[in-house]
């Protein structure tokens, strides 16, 4: 078990937080590379790979890792990590779906709000999430004290 006091305590912490940033910087550059421009109009919900995955993926990940599989903290991150992904890919994708036909219905007025339809996440977003998660959980805890 980590002791929870000094610097080891803050690599969980750290992990999510990293976590968010490698997904999200990833995701800039993927959608940069595929528009052919910097894509600042492309950032929010949705895309390669899901932030949510990675966020929720990294915490578990590295609960295991350090504290292992059979502690009560891991069941919890497990738990909240299906929580979030199976939210991400359906009740997510579901409200972009609304969003699109809102925006169809109101496509003649010009000055009538359009939604953000990209909400939600495709599986294989959400898996190159989680594996993105994993992977940051693996390096913090091998090179983190």
């Amino acid at each position: 078990m980590t002791d929870m006091t000094g610097a080891a305590s803050w690599v969980y912490v750290a992990t999510p937080f990293a976590a968010w940033l490698v997904a999200g910087t990833l995701k800039f550059t993927i959608n940069s590379l595929r528009a052919g421009r910097l894509a600042f109009g492309l950032i929010g919900y949705g895309g390669l790979p899901s932030n949510h995955g990675a966020i929720v993926a990294s915490m578990a990940s590295l609960i295991g890792l350090r504290e292992g599989v059979a502690h009560p903290a891991f069941g919890v991150a497990l738990t909240l990590a299906f929580i979030v992904v199976l939210d991400a890919a359906s009740l997510r994708r579901q409200v972009g779906r609304q969003a699109q036909a809102l925006n169809r219905l109101q496509a003649g007025d010009p000055n009538a709000l359009r939604l953000r339809e990209r909400m939600g996440h495709t599986r294989i977003e959400l898996a190159a999430g989680i594996v993105t998660g994993f992977v940051v959980a693996w390096l913090l805890n091998h090179f983190w004290p």
